[in-house]
Order: structure tokens, then C-alpha cells, then sequence
């Protein structure tokens, strides 16, 4: 059963008034029942389980007042779905938010994501990757088995989301989890086509951010004959 409007004040000193009235609109939509466990409190976001009737979600909160303006406005503006969009910040904060949703979309289409469920204003409502219970652990946190066998899905993934006219643009073992030895790529926010401007550019540094990682696990040549199947030329 959903919470009152009374209820959800008890995170008053966590979210802004304006994202409460959001999450008390998204839970009496039946999207989810109230917030559960907190997974990330970062600068820009906000990231919580939720009860739901059909289990456990993610709910993505991003943060109005302290997120990085200027950095979402650089991607945005580079995005040909909102070339047009004014300078404002709070639109900013909702396209961000929108577009991470749409990203989520298209990217299901070519390798394992998150179901986007639902979004609306500054908050995203998404399938969460794990046991029922527990979200699957961070690529960081659940070191791979097999590293080489990881890293070859990995850029597997890397490639179909090119072919589908993605890149991710923030890869890396934050961004990766490890799901019963499968990577499950998160956090579209960055992701942009990849006929964009700076396609090549994120692709780059998403491959060298694997590089980073993975040369941790095993032989860097090793790690570079696996990179090369991403061709950056």
C-alpha cells in the first residue's frame, strides 16, 4: 500500500520538497511502496531500493540543487533530440533525466540493462539487477571469476551498443555489474549516439577505463588483445 503524502516527510531532510511531491506522485501511480535501502548517495543522485508489488525496483533521484549543471548541459546540448533546449537548469535536470530513460530504452535492445519502468520530472524508476533482494555488486566489488571470460562479454556489449548507435561514454568498473558472471551495463546518463561529435571520443575512454581496471586482473597484453576487438580508428 502506497504511503501518504504525510508519510513521505519523514525524508524531508533528504530530498527537496519538490522531489517528494514527485516520489508521492510516482508511488500513488503504483510504481513502487516506499523507499527501502539507499545504494549510493552521490553528488548528483540519489539512489534507493523500493518495495513494489511485484518486488524490489531502483529508484534514481537526481539531486536539483548540487548536481553538475554545466557537465549535463555539455552533453545535452552535443544531443540532437534537445539541440533546442533552453539553458534553464531545472529543464536541464529533467531532460537529464528523461534522456537517461530513452538511452535505457534503445540500449535493451542490443545487450542486458535495466528495464527503464517509469520517470518523471528529476527521478527515474527502474529494474533492479540482482537476487529479489539484493542489487547485484559493482564490478569494483564483485571481481569477475574469470577475468578474461568477463572482459570478452564486456566489449561484446561495448560493440552491440555501437552497432545499436550508442556509446556509454562513463564505463567502467562503477558502472558494470557482475551478475552471476554476466556484466550488466548501468548508468546511461552520459551514453550518446555514437554518430555524435564526441562518439569517438567517450568511446576512447571507455576503453581506456577497461584498460585501467582489468590490467589489475590480469596480464595487460593480455587486456590490450581483448581491447583491440573495439576498433577506435
Amino acid at each position: 500500500m502506497a504511503k501518504s503524502k504525510e508519510e513521505w516527510k519523514v525524508y524531508k531532510n533528504v530530498f527537496s520538497e519538490f522531489s517528494l511531491r514527485t516520489i508521492f506522485k510516482l508511488s500513488s501511480e503504483g510504481h513502487f511502496e516506499e523507499l527501502e535501502s539507499p545504494i549510493l548517495m552521490g553528488k548528483e543522485a540519489n539512489i534507493f531500493t523500493a518495495r513494489s508489488k511485484n518486488g524490489t525496483v531502483i529508484v534514481k533521484i537526481y539531486r536539483l540543487e548540487n548536481c553538475n549543471f554545466n557537465k549535463m548541459y555539455e552533453y545535452i546540448a552535443a544531443d540532437p533530440r534537445y539541440n533546442r533546449l533552453p539553458r534553464q537548469k531545472r529543464n536541464i535536470i529533467f531532460s537529464w533525466t528523461q534522456r537517461e530513460f530513452k538511452n535505457l530504452m534503445i540500449a535493451r535492445e542490443a545487450i542486458r540493462v535495466p528495464t527503464s519502468i517509469t520517470f518523471k520530472n528529476n527521478i527515474i524508476v527502474m529494474e533492479m539487477i540482482g537476487d529479489g533482494i539484493s542489487p547485484a555488486p559493482m564490478v569494483k566489488d564483485g571481481r569477475p571469476k574469470d577475468p578474461k571470460d568477463f572482459l570478452l562479454r564486456v566489449v561484446d556489449n561495448v560493440i552491440r551498443l555501437w552497432k545499436k548507435g550508442l556509446v556509454h561514454g562513463d564505463l567502467s568498473e562503477f558502472n558494470i555489474l557482475n551478475k552471476d558472471e554476466e556484466p550488466v551495463f548501468i548508468d546511461f546518463s552520459q551514453a550518446t549516439y555514437s554518430k555524435g561529435l564526441k562518439s569517438r571520443e567517450l568511446l576512447i575512454r571507455d576503453v581506456n577505463n577497461l584498460r585501467r581496471f582489468f590490467k589489475k586482473l590480469m596480464p595487460l597484453s593480455k587486456v590490450d588483445k581483448i581491447l583491440k576487438k573495439i576498433e577506435l580508428n
